[in-house]
């Protein structure tokens, strides 16, 4: 009656068995908390059970992680990471930083985008050190019907006055995306015209290379020299990563660079 079952059972069922013979669970142990169930090759020769198909059809082997082994790679990650910060922060913290180029020029260009004291206190500084007489502010000027074209320009004279900048020269701007290229593009217009032919960048220092690198892009051609001055507060190359505020900026201003440098500026 065994022969007789065995000679009955389906074609397919004996295939499957042969091609696909059963796992030695001995030979599993921890491997198989790892990776999933691991499916013998055939090529189409060795495997009857396809017949005809096997000019269509191939089976393949299928070797696939667990989700245990995908959390634990994650934590790896996580926690190396985590170690090494104080060498990498350092590294991301500089990548962001112009170098300070600071010589004798014909004015100071000021980044006002966000206005920033600092920025115009480093400024009253250099120009009291003689590194330049004049002191170029970008200005907006909004299309918004609403708002008195005297208000920016307004609060810009405010912080000039209060960091002891004498005299500020406004440079009015109107904002469109790109911003900083579009201002850059305004800005020299404007420096050409009045026979500017070298600018120190008074810059914050996390945005300093961005918009230097935009800057001399633009004023270089047009025979501007610039040169640059990053401006620090706080939060410097060492501990931004100490404040979820400096985590948040100094990340910003990474992304925003790359799609400056690999984007806008290509």
């Amino acid at each position: 009656m065994r022969r007789c079952a065995a000679l009955w059972r389906p074609l397919s069922s004996r295939n499957s068995s042969a091609a696909f013979p059963a796992r030695n669970p001995e030979a599993s142990g921890w491997f198989r908390g790892i990776f999933q169930d691991v499916v013998q090759t055939h090529t189409t020769k060795d495997d009857p059970g396809l017949g005809w198909k096997r000019h269509f059809i191939q089976r393949k082997t299928s070797l696939r992680t667990t989700w245990k082994l995908r959390l634990l790679a994650l934590v790896f990650v996580v926690f190396v990471v985590w170690v090494t910060r104080s060498v990498w922060s350092v590294q991301v913290g500089r990548s962001l930083v112009c170098p300070e180029q600071i010589g004798h020029s014909d004015g100071l260009l000021l980044d006002n985008f966000d206005p920033d004291y600092l920025v115009f206190a480093r400024s009253a500084a250099l120009q009291k050190a003689g590194i330049a007489d004049k002191v170029f502010v970008p200005v907006e000027v909004s299309d918004d019907p609403e708002m008195p074209p005297s208000v920016s320009e307004g609060i810009t004279e405010l912080i000039a006055r209060e960091a002891h900048v004498p005299k500020i020269e406004p440079i009015p701007i109107r904002i469109n995306e790109p911003v900083t290229l579009n201002a850059a593009n305004q800005i020299r217009d404007f420096l050409t015209g009045d026979h500017v032919k070298s600018v120190v960048l008074v810059s914050p220092a996390f945005r300093s290379r961005r918009t230097f690198l935009i800057y001399n892009a633009v004023l270089r051609p047009a025979g501007i020299q610039v040169g640059c001055a990053p401006v620090f507060g706080m939060t410097t190359v060492h501990n931004w990563m100490k404040t979820w505020h400096g985590m948040q900026s100094v990340a910003l201003q990474f992304f925003k660079l790359q799609y400056y440098r690999f984007y806008v500026l290509r």
